[in-house]
């Protein structure tokens, strides 16, 4: 059954991942999966060399290469289950528990889109499945497994290390404290270690770069907004409100239950991690991956309480909360995946609540854009020609879809594309997009209003509506080893 229900999910996501196009993110992870390095400004390698891996099986597929992340949120769904049968729950606590982890916005958003959120949400839930593994088993061989989604966790997103300090907390408070003296604990942690031994000489050689660039992210988010909803979050975004009183109960069950004693870890785990999270102001989302756990637990207490009931009351029960959950994922399907036709009232109200579909649409609009006025330039100029972006997403998008146009790379300040230069010969004549006219002439001497940034669905993104004019400038103001440092930027 379990099986059943994570194959419905992966087909689900093949019907539709493939509508309206790359997200900007994507587009950065993609750009970034055709340079394979042991590391990367904004992240650790995982996603980008999957995404590679992606890329040369099924090519630029929207679909293709959003299937990987799609089987991690079947297999996602595969160890909620499991999880529910190693705490003690039958046949429908496993579907319960399935269905409360599918009805997550998050949860469906990381099997839409190929970026770090989806292999970073897969990664915490086999920590916690094998958590479990352990406790009930006694057997230390599961740190291995612990020690190896750890090691693959940090090569993926750097808020693993909120995980993995919940889980040394939920150690230490608890008698899995006997763990210490275990030479399999030991040998996990060295497995972790070993596995995230590359990134971590990468992050040397370059100066602990990504630190830098988190400090940048973290302090924009907070002067954004964005880390205050932090707890209202968790209701609507990193879990469904309708999972609430499963989530409850499953910290309930680590917490405080008697059948759940052997798994206090868990229940501590979950609370560390909220703290810290809340303490240091991280964004509502980072938390998502931590409810699979609880909603686990939470569908094997929900199992036991029905056993006091009566019989009828016990069978009411069991399809009122089947049908608020399956109402529950049919809600948030359409708010979480591309099903909807753009600009339709469904596609309205889901753009409202999150901004991942209008940051879909466009780019091959913007790529022709720019093209146009490329061509326009005389055979010499366009020699010593680049395109100069301000931020990702039109980096990734010009590399993408700029050679079917006979565009030349383009070269950005932003990420690790900075260090990748601004190409040899420096160029003489650049087509900026993003900057505004402003920040244009403090680069170049001439600079005109070329273009605009449109898309023909007129939906207002960051492109359309944020320094959407195309400028054509002419003569850099210095050399360009002099001006490049004073380009680098975080986004």
């Amino acid at each position: 059954m379990l099986i059943l229900l994570a194959g419905a999910r992966v087909l689900l996501h093949l019907l539709v991942n493939g509508q309206y196009g790359f997200h900007r993110d994507e587009l950065d992870t993609l750009d970034n999966a055709r340079r394979l390095a042991w590391g990367y400004v904004a992240y650790p390698p995982v996603t980008p060399f999957l995404t590679r891996l992606g890329f040369e099986l099924f090519g630029p597929s929207l679909v293709g290469l959003r299937l990987f992340p799609a089987l991690a949120q079947g297999v996602v769904m595969v160890l909620a289950g499991l999880m529910a049968g190693a705490l003690g729950g039958g046949r429908l606590p496993k579907i319960v528990a399935v269905l409360a982890v599918t009805a997550s916005p998050i949860a469906l958003t990381a099997g839409l889109m190929f970026h770090y959120l989806s292999y970073d949400y897969l990664w915490w839930v086999v920590i916690a499945f094998c958590l479990i593994r352990l406790l009930k088993s006694e057997d230390g061989r599961w740190w291995l497994g612990i020690g190896a989604a750890i090691g693959l966790g940090m090569m993926t997103k750097y808020t693993l290390v909120f995980f993995v300090a919940g889980l040394a907390a939920g150690v230490l408070f608890t008698p899995a404290r006997r763990w210490l003296r275990s030479p399999w604990l030991w040998s996990g942690a060295a497995l972790s270690l070993l596995i995230f031994l590359p990134n971590l000489l990468w992050q040397v050689q370059h100066n602990f770069i990504s630190l830098e660039f988190l400090r940048s992210i973290h302090a924009r988010d907070i002067a954004w907004g964005r880390t205050d909803g932090f707890l209202t979050d968790q209701l609507y975004v990193a879990a469904n409100a309708i999972t609430l009183p499963l989530w409850v109960a499953g910290l309930y069950f680590y917490l405080i239950a008697p059948e759940g004693k052997r798994y206090r870890a868990l229940g501590w785990l979950y609370i560390v991690l909220l703290v810290l999270l809340l303490a240091a102001r991280g964004r509502g989302y980072y938390l998502a991956a931590a409810y699979p756990m609880l909603l686990a637990a939470g569908s094997v207490w929900w199992e036991k309480w029905l056993m006091t009931l009566s019989t009828g009351t016990a069978r009411q029960m069991r399809r009122t909360t089947v049908v608020a959950l399956a109402v529950g994922v049919a809600i948030a399907i359409p708010l979480s995946l591309p099903v909807s036709p753009i600009n339709s009232t469904v596609w309205q109200i889901a753009n409202e609540i999150n901004d991942n579909f209008r940051e879909m649409i466009g780019w091959p609009e913007l790529v022709e854009a720019a093209a146009a006025i490329y061509h326009e330039l005389p055979a010499d100029e366009q020699a010593h020609a680049a395109i100069l972006t301000a931020n990702y997403g039109q980096l990734g998008a010009i590399n993408l879809y700029g050679p079917a146009y006979g565009l030349p790379g383009a070269i950005s300040g932003i990420n690790s594309a900075w260090e990748r230069g601004y190409g040899d010969p420096p160029p003489q004549t650049a087509i900026l997009l993003g900057f505004g006219p402003e920040d244009a002439r403090r680069v170049f001497v001439s600079c005109e209003v070329a273009g605009r940034v449109t898309n023909r669905y007129d939906v207002a993104n960051e492109e359309s509506s944020w320094q959407p004019t195309i400028m054509l400038c002419r003569q850099p103001r210095h050399p360009w080893p002099d001006l490049w440092p004073h380009l680098r930027s975080f986004g």
